[in-house]
């Protein structure tokens, strides 16, 4: 039986949990010698093997919000430093959360020169800071990107790099429904965090309110990603004097409404990719905290920052972002795309393009597969 291998993995919030889990699962399939201990949510803990921190429920978003519980994250990041001395794993296993785990990675590298390090789910850093590309060629050992024109960027600083495809083209084929798109039905998808939520769909409601008096007998529904958040939007439509019967909202329909709708407003982030993938005409919306707005726009180096616009290197779908977030100007756009057939079927057929040059499903196990070459497991 071949002696144990100890693999540290760091994976901070519940998407990276989701992904780090599928990659675990094939590798412990491949090599059960792998003894997993470290960081991340349910999913990760499940197939842990030593201690393990479940972490995730303090993931955050925007520089405010990191400022604020800055003390944590500094107390969590000599924590995990002191359990790497005092456990040697012999390499260490990086899942997305870029703000937290790069600063980890480099500072692993310093005090285990020896540590294999490798990273999962490529940061975006060719979007706001492409000169740390070459940094990175200095802690990592090698990084499993997930955009094909990645490798390429990564590589050309000598790090290794590996192009796995999209993870999330394993989960999204198990949920298509085949439906018929409903012509009247708009999507509301204000994000899956409550901060962003409280941003967003306020603005969504006004939208759509303004909206219904331009294009007659809409029906709204909004994707609730817990039932806390769906409390809170139907206290929001009763505090506010909403009909109860103006926006339905919906727990756990965001793939069903992606499927059902025909238009949708969608918050930046994973989900704008994941609603192109089913063929959703949208807008695109994003608001953070001003400081990490005016911060992020010195930063960010990519003219748009909506995955399917940034693969597709043009405006697909239209972006309404910060101060340009106006509820008049967004139902404006989403009449056009109500009104006009051949409007949606451009962007389906842009997304279509789009989700066929992310590769074939099965990330995880190619993940797991690269991983455990580059461990010789």
């Amino acid at each position: 039986m071949s002696a144990p291998f100890y693999l540290y993995i760091v994976a901070g919030e519940e998407s990276g949990d989701a992904r780090g889990a599928e990659l675990i699962r094939a590798l412990k399939q491949r090599a059960p010698q792998v003894v997993v201990c470290g960081a991340g949510g349910p999913r990760l803990r499940g197939l842990a093997d030593g201690a393990f921190l479940e972490w995730t429920s303090e993931a955050v978003v925007g520089l405010w919000d990191v400022v604020k519980k800055l003390d944590y994250f500094t107390w969590q990041f000599e924590r995990m430093l002191e359990e790497m001395e005092a456990n040697r794993p012999d390499a260490l296993l990086l899942v997305d959360y870029p703000g937290f785990n790069l600063r980890l990675a480099a500072a692993a590298r310093r005090r285990f020169p020896d540590l294999k390090i490798i990273y999962y789910i490529s940061p975006q850093v060719w979007a706001w800071n492409r000169g740390r590309i070459g940094k990175m060629a200095g802690f990592l050992d090698l990084m499993l990107c997930i955009f094909p024109f990645e490798k390429e960027l990564y590589e050309a600083s000598g790090l290794k790099t590996e192009f796995v495809g999209h993870p999330m083209l394993d989960t999204l084929a198990t949920l298509k429904s085949g439906v018929r798109r409903k012509e009247n039905l708009v999507g509301l998808f204000p994000g899956s965090r409550t901060r962003e939520v409280k941003r967003l769909f306020p603005l969504m409601l006004e939208a759509a309110r303004l909206l219904s008096s331009r294009v007659p007998n809409l029906q709204f529904e909004v994707a609730a990603s817990s039932p806390a958040i769906a409390a809170w939007m139907l206290e929001y439509l009763n505090s506010h004097r909403f009909d109860p019967s103006f926006c339905r909202v919906g727990r756990d329909r965001f793939y069903a409404l992606t499927q059902e709708a025909t238009v949708g407003m969608v918050c930046s982030g994973t989900a704008t990719l994941e609603a192109a993938y089913f063929g959703l005409p949208m807008v695109i919306l994003y608001k953070v905290a001003w400081v990490t707005w005016l911060i992020g726009k010195q930063l960010v180096k990519v003219p748009h920052i909506g995955m399917p616009n940034v693969l597709a290197g043009r405006e697909v779908a239209r972006e309404f972002l910060q101060g340009a977030a106006k509820p008049k100007d967004i139902s404006f756009e989403l009449a056009r795309l109500l009104l006009s057939k051949e409007a949606r079927l451009a962007q389906q057929e842009a997304f279509e393009r789009i989700i066929n040059e992310l590769g074939e499903p099965g990330a995880g196990v190619r993940a797991a597969e690269a991983v455990a070459c580059s461990l010789k497991l």
